[in-house]
């Protein structure tokens, strides 16, 4: 369907700059409303990584696909990082083309299957790990080969596609459909298609961190503190988790080098060795090591 000529905008190359402005963005808000109907399916995949992910503290997060979809993946994943102290080592990107193909073009990397297994085995994918495979027309040979492989080996894997009864939602162990229907201009999916993507994506990755216990209260609590707004961005959250002042709160922060939910427990009371140890023996939960200690 997303390759599919929507004939209400065959002549928007005749259209005012504006009304074809305006066309564009109903499209795309069109896109974000199709996500509504897959909330469902995308509890199902998160309940599923996050259940996976916590098995062991080198399970990966991956992610394959071409094109708009890995590019779209790979910015997703690298945040994650910055913002809940996600290890790079806990996140593999399986990439059509492989890394060049991020900026270029690379002739038939999504056709490659053979590429994709040999991908999954020098990763290493395996029972600890969560597979992400996406596409929008969801019948990308390199992304279904992948999911193949990976599932075989054990990986936890997750389809994403744009068109329904496709392999991409019929070959991993859970799928979401996001239904976006034909592009404003046909078979361009880094439109609409690319859009739903992004959000999918954000969500996912955004729940399996808050179930992973890198968030509390709406703070990103993992997050690494590595520059003068960040820094103050910790001092603040310390301070607002546990009512201390800002002396207090990097007191706590530096004590713990500027870890934020041991700084908290600091703020409260413990030694940093002591912090450490209370949430490792509360799975490095926060809010579970707080009640901990009532």
């Amino acid at each position: 369907m997303t390759e599919q000529i929507d004939t209400r905008y065959s002549e928007i190359d005749l259209w005012p700059t504006r009304t074809s402005l305006e066309a564009i963005w109903e499209s795309q808000l069109a896109a974000i409303a199709a996500i509504g109907p897959a909330i469902d399916s995308l509890s199902i995949a998160v309940d599923l990584a996050v259940a996976r992910l916590s098995t062991s503290d080198t399970g990966r997060l991956a992610y394959v696909g071409a094109g708009t979809s890995i590019r779209t993946a790979v910015q997703d994943g690298t945040e994650l990082g910055p913002t809940f102290d996600w290890p790079d080592s806990r996140s593999a990107y399986l990439i059509a083309g492989g890394p060049n193909a991020l900026m270029h073009s690379v002739e038939g990397a999504e056709d490659d299957e053979q590429d994709a297994v040999n991908q999954v085995q020098t990763a290493g994918l395996g029972p600890q790990d969560v597979l992400i495979g996406i596409a929008a027309s969801g019948n990308t040979p390199f992304t279904i080969a992948a999911l193949r492989a990976a599932r075989a080996a054990g990986a936890l894997t997750i389809g994403i596609a744009n068109n329904p009864d496709t392999p991409v939602l019929s070959e991993p162990e859970t799928s979401v459909l996001v239904y976006t229907g034909s592009e404003l201009i046909a078979g361009s999916t880094r439109m609409k298609a690319g859009s739903a993507q992004k959000v999918i994506l954000n969500m996912i990755s955004t729940q399996v961190m808050i179930g992973l216990g890198r968030v509390y209260q709406g703070l990103m609590v993992d997050m690494r503190a590595d520059n003068i707004k960040l820094r103050a961005r910790a001092i603040g959250m310390v301070r607002q988790i546990t009512n201390v002042n800002d002396e207090s709160a990097e007191s706590a922060l530096n004590s713990t080098g500027w870890k934020i939910k041991q700084a908290a427990l600091v703020a409260l009371g413990q030694s940093p060795e002591e912090a450490v140890n209370c949430l490792n023996a509360n799975g490095d939960n926060l809010r579970t090591a707080l009640r901990s200690k009532d």
